[in-house]
């Protein structure tokens, strides 16, 4: 979960849509990290968000996933929801699996 506060918005009053593909791209991550057992982290080679809803301050739910793994490429995709569950955006990326040196 995130917290979005007043310091991330925007002039219209919502969180600017930058700090939102933040969220998502750090909700993306963690599934490859989790889908690869703590072996790989990603290293995104592009994005793609669709902003669905304005974001407000307060409580707001990633949930990520993990596509399909190649030796060379991942695919994940990751939704943000409010307090109440209603879709704020989403995305999808592709990224460059790198191993974790121990």
């Amino acid at each position: 979960a995130f917290h979005p506060d007043d310091r991330m918005l925007n002039p219209a009053g919502t969180v600017q849509g930058g700090m939102v593909a933040a969220m998502l791209d750090d909700t993306m991550g963690p599934a490859l990290l989790v889908g690869s057992r703590g072996t790989v982290f990603a290293s995104s080679i592009d994005m793609t968000v669709s902003f669905l809803r304005p974001v407000k301050p307060g409580r707001v739910v990633g949930r990520g996933r993990l596509i399909r793994r190649g030796r060379q490429v991942a695919f994940m995709e990751a939704e943000l929801f409010d307090a109440e569950g209603v879709l704020l955006a989403r995305a999808t990326s592709s990224a460059v699996p790198v191993p974790i040196r121990a």
